[in-house]
């Protein structure tokens, strides 16, 4: 018998980005839900098995938004510092979900708490990656005012990522909210000028600015739908790519 061999992937290291409220129980509305934590873990260890190396910057909207915290009660570097540690109690349970399923992770935090996680060093985190393990980054950038789509970004420029993978629940850019606007145009390439020109709301100008300066793609897809996180992988055309 034949056997077969999956297609490689055309990338070697990869930073992907993901929503705190893909953790979320959208019944119940529960911070974590167990599924989703599980379900998340498999389609990163389906990337994994691939032997690419994983990073992820996970967000932390499903415990607290610090943007959106922020009012004439609670200051925005407040609100900021809650975000920071809603990213790393979302970061420890995706270790957790990870671990469960047979896959080494390390979190690694821009916020000094060694009980919980390794501080954010790149070099360490690059060694983590050669050695197969899923490097989590929680924290942000570890400073208010800026997002972790900027954070990721960052990390991304930090370990010499070869494409910066955007989890989204649609299928790539759109000129605009594609769930509330029916005629909404879908991009399937975009340049980084064009994408900060043109306002788009996926991801901060931040984060298009950084990509941009260190030659780093985009890649913005459905994570959810079965096989799209391999594909991607294989370069084949699923989402929206920034480049």
């Amino acid at each position: 018998m034949a056997i077969r061999i999956a297609p490689r992937s055309r990338y070697k290291r990869v930073l992907l980005k993901l929503s705190g409220e893909f953790l979320q129980d959208k019944k119940t509305c529960a911070c974590i839900d167990p599924e989703a934590v599980d379900h998340v873990a498999r389609r990163i260890a389906a990337a994994a098995a691939m032997k690419v190396q994983v990073a992820i910057v996970i967000g932390g909207g499903n415990i607290i938004r610090g943007g959106a915290a922020s009012n004439r009660v609670m200051s925005r570097v407040t609100a900021d510092h809650m975000g920071m540690l809603a990213t790393t109690i979302n970061a420890m349970a995706l270790k957790d979900g990870l671990g469960r399923i047979g896959v080494e992770a390390r979190v690694q935090s821009a916020v000094s708490m060694d009980k919980f996680a390794e501080l954010v060093n790149a070099e360490r985190a690059i060694r983590h990656l050669q050695n197969g393990r899923v490097v989590i980054y929680a924290g942000g950038t570890g400073n208010p005012f800026f997002t972790t789509d900027s954070a990721a970004a960052l990390r991304a420029s930090e370990i010499d990522a070869d494409a910066l993978l955007k989890a989204t629940k649609v299928d790539g850019i759109y000129s605009s909210d594609p769930l509330k606007n029916p005629d909404a145009v879908r991009y399937s390439r975009l340049t980084y000028s064009q994408a900060l020109s043109k306002q788009l709301k996926v991801m901060d100008a931040s984060a298009f600015a950084l990509c941009m300066e260190a030659g780093i793609p985009i890649v913005v897809f459905d994570f959810f739908r079965r096989g799209n996180i391999e594909n991607v992988l294989r370069g084949r055309s699923v989402g929206t790519v920034v480049s």
